[in-house]
């Protein structure tokens, strides 16, 4: 499961790693409380739970970032799990959406229903700029 990728796609992947390492460090740090925000309402909303919630999701970001940059041979591998992280994150999006909550700017309804939008560019970033897109499309083939 190997894929040649340009250039740019490899810089777009190391972007997406380095954003990724961010995020995970937000979790847990400085963002704490605002990722908590993205928390599905449909779970429990114990601040112990939310908590472990943003803290687990935070190191499986600082992971697959890590993966992303530096696991060049399982790149593939790495940008699907990626994209498959963003599809098992976006209920979190969702619930920030529908129950109006405010975090990271997101403080009218327009504003968090547009965001709901960048989930799939993330989805096809991660799988474009690791030659997973291809690798798939091809595969089916």
């Amino acid at each position: 499961m190997n894929a040649t990728t340009s250039t740019v796609q490899n810089v777009f992947r190391i972007i997406l790693g380095l954003l990724m390492m961010m995020a995970g460090f937000g979790h847990l740090t400085f963002q704490r409380e605002e990722f908590q925000a993205q928390v599905p309402r449909w779970l429990p909303t114990s601040e112990a739970f939310m908590d472990f919630v943003v803290v687990a999701s935070g190191l499986v970001e600082i992971l697959l970032g890590l993966a992303m940059v530096f696991l060049v041979k399982y790149k593939v591998k790495t940008g699907i799990v990626l994209a498959i992280f963003y599809i098992l994150i976006f209920p979190g999006n969702i619930s920030q959406y529908t129950n109006g909550i405010d975090a990271f700017g997101l403080d009218t309804d327009l504003k968090r229903f547009v965001r709901l939008f960048f989930q799939p560019v993330l989805i096809l970033w991660a799988l474009w700029s690791t030659g997973a897109l291809k690798y798939l499309v091809n595969k089916n083939k």
